[in-house]
């Protein structure tokens, strides 16, 4: 097969070359590969990868969506059906499997990470991770759903989920991530603030339906916001870390959440530990979604209430310019791989 692989650290690492087809291991099946899109991990692994236990080369890709063509005997799977995969190859025996909670599987190995991924003619992976599509699904939106739809889904309605009426703030709009948490969060009736340094994704953020937006190169984000909003929001999403840290903690109302899940500017904030307990402040870490949430999701994805917006799409073969649109940062929502 076709495959994106990393043979070595840096931009001009990633190969679109011959690689082996993918043998299932027992309890695998197959999927042929029809659209992906990248993701901030994709440009962590490919310019650094410290912390992730992974042998190069490696198939890149933490997305896929496309059709089964090998079926493990008993998966319930068939060949020529639509699927979508839960990227995480969790072990189903840990107490957090057990539990139903497989973000914090204690053996995860996930795709495109730990093991190959989904930018590729096809790839194997475990039949509990394909999640089946209606025959008339859209596998270009499908291939990116699971990783910025489902870390909002989480974000949003995990610990302590928003409520219809309740107010969010969502840090540096544009991402997928913090595309995909916006649509979320108008599904359920509640109002949205975006922050950016882009008066263009301010305006595409009113059109998907934002009730205001910052400039933070202009003002200050904790004062407009909490005039926007009354007082302060309930939650604010910040996958930003140390730059927006503190703005983000002095825009919440008394008794509101912070929820994150990244830290692109740096992951030591000031703690500002006084206003989290004098305003009794609530700060959750989240990151990907349960396979429960996933087919919540994908639900809401069937019934057309909800569709990751593309930015641009690149043939799968041309991944190294998908990957340089996104560390870019110039894109509003996902940048989509299509084979």
């Amino acid at each position: 097969m076709k495959a994106a692989v990393l043979e070595r650290r840096g931009a001009d690492g990633v190969v679109w070359r011959d690689f082996p087809d993918p043998v299932p291991a027992a309890g695998e099946s197959v999927l042929k590969v029809a659209a992906a899109s990248v993701n901030r991990v994709d440009l962590y692994m490919r310019d650094n990868g410290s912390g992730i236990t992974h042998v190069l080369p490696q198939v890149m890709g933490v997305e896929a969506a496309g059709e089964v063509v090998e079926a493990a005997p008993g998966s319930g799977l068939r060949p020529g059906m639509k699927a979508v995969l839960f990227s995480e190859a969790f072990c189903g025996k840990c107490r957090y499997c057990l539990a139903g909670d497989q973000p914090l599987c204690e053996n995860v190995r996930i795709m495109g990470e730990h093991r190959h991924g989904g930018f590729a003619d096809y790839i194997a992976m475990p039949s509990r991770c394909f999640v089946p599509l209606p025959d008339d699904a859209d596998l270009v939106a499908a291939g990116a759903l699971m990783t910025g739809h489902l870390t909002a889904w989480r974000m949003l309605f995990g610990k302590r989920a928003l409520q219809p009426g309740e107010s969010v703030m969502i840090v540096g709009i544009g991402g997928g991530v913090a595309v995909a948490c916006l649509q979320l969060a108008k599904l359920v009736g509640a109002r949205a603030f975006v922050t950016s340094s882009s008066d263009e994704k301010l305006a595409r953020a009113a059109a998907l339906g934002a009730d205001g937006g910052v400039n933070y190169r202009r003002d200050e984000v904790s004062a407009a916001i909490q005039q926007m909003s009354g007082g302060g929001v309930d939650m604010v999403i910040d996958s930003v870390g140390e730059a927006s840290w503190g703005q983000s903690l002095r825009s919440l109302r008394r008794g509101g959440r912070l929820v994150t899940c990244g830290a692109t500017t740096g992951s030591n904030p000031p703690a500002d530990l006084q206003r989290v307990f004098i305003r009794q402040l609530e700060i959750y870490g989240s990151t990907g979604g349960s396979i429960g949430e996933f087919r919540q999701l994908l639900d809401v994805f069937n019934r057309g209430l909800v569709k990751p917006v593309i930015d641009c799409s690149f043939k799968m073969s041309d991944a190294p310019s998908a990957l340089a649109r996104l560390a870019s940062g110039a894109q509003f929502g996902k940048v989509s791989l299509v084979a």
